[in-house]
């Protein structure tokens, strides 16, 4: 029979009334004690600490991409410290209220990431941490890309690439007329850039002058899909920061694994009146060794002996792995 039932050591799910496979309204409320602390718009963790929760996220990432025989790895490993800084030290977010009208949003919009989405999520305590182990099964909410109807603290469903900035323009544009004080970060791929509704929403968000929209870019060098005859690793054809700034967007470039310096310098607003983007520059399949800059951990799952490997790696440097 098709596996229905909630996580292992978890709560079931909200039901959702019509199968396991469709949704009529958006998750409820969920019955466990998740932190309810809301985050100031500004850096409000360690380092040390930081670091400690993306390693626990990568091993997260592994586990649940070998267990379930599927998903993307290089580009969830790339994109954690982005969104660790931004749970853990950016974002205003109260966990067991996830439609509070106050928070800020965030967009996936490079949505094969979505394991490291889920990882963070469960550690800020949006769903148990047990959930990460039916990721892709049948009936479960952690599906292969995010689906807002299904997953608590999604606020936007991804899949088809180009498209989160537009619905996070659209977001930022509806709190402002609503006086909502909260701002809408997107988090894009560098060769999602390549699709022509990113610079449509570029040049309307300049235009509309949405200081509210922040962009961030996993400029990890290597997209599945290039510009032919480019090498991996070369500079891209499409200078991202000279293209955003022709559309009009203040552009600022940031170690996208600095834990030390990434937090303040995704909490700072743009210093004009033009929407932000940050480039912030990072490696794909960062935290394991035989992983790194290695285009072939675009979507590969690792064997079991090399889940041990890179597992054995990320404990190595410390911090609770559970």
């Amino acid at each position: 029979m098709p596996w229905r039932g909630g996580a292992p050591d978890g709560p079931a799910w909200p039901s959702r009334g019509r199968g396991p496979c469709r949704s009529a309204h958006r998750p409820r409320m969920l019955p466990w004690s998740a932190p309810d602390q809301e985050l100031p718009s500004s850096p409000g963790q360690d380092p040390a600490s930081l670091r400690a929760l993306a390693t626990r996220g990568r091993c997260h990432v592994l586990r649940a991409a070998a267990r379930a025989g599927a998903g993307h790895v290089g580009g969830p490993l790339s994109a954690m410290d982005i969104l660790v800084a931004l749970y853990f030290s950016v974002l205003r977010l109260r966990p067991r209220e996830p439609h509070w009208e106050g928070r800020d949003r965030f967009i996936l919009s490079k949505g094969h990431a979505a394991l490291a989405l889920y990882a963070v999520l469960a550690m800020r305590g949006y769903f148990p941490e047990s959930w990460l182990g039916t990721f892709d099964r049948v009936g479960s909410p952690l599906q292969g890309h995010p689906d807002m109807t299904r997953c608590p603290g999604v606020d936007m469903s991804a899949g088809s690439l180009g498209q989160g900035l537009s619905a996070g323009l659209g977001m930022a544009l509806g709190m402002a007329r609503r006086a909502i004080e909260a701002r809408v970060f997107v988090l894009l791929g560098d060769g999602e850039c390549q699709e022509g509704q990113v610079w449509e929403c570029a040049h309307v968000a300049a235009r509309l002058g949405v200081r509210g929209l922040v962009a961030i870019v996993d400029v990890n060098g290597l997209p599945q899909y290039g510009w032919p005859g480019a090498a991996p690793l070369q500079p891209e054809r499409l200078d991202l920061a000279a293209r955003f700034a022709a559309f009009g967007w203040e552009t600022r470039r940031v170690d996208g694994h600095d834990l030390q310096s990434l937090p303040a310098a995704l909490a700072a607003g743009p210093s004009g009146g033009a929407p932000l983007v940050i480039l912030a520059h990072t490696h794909k399949g960062q935290g394991v060794s035989f992983m790194r800059d290695d285009p072939r951990w675009h979507a590969r799952v690792p064997t079991p002996e090399e889940l041990a490997r890179a597992l054995a790696e990320l404990l190595a440097r410390g911090g609770d792995q559970s």
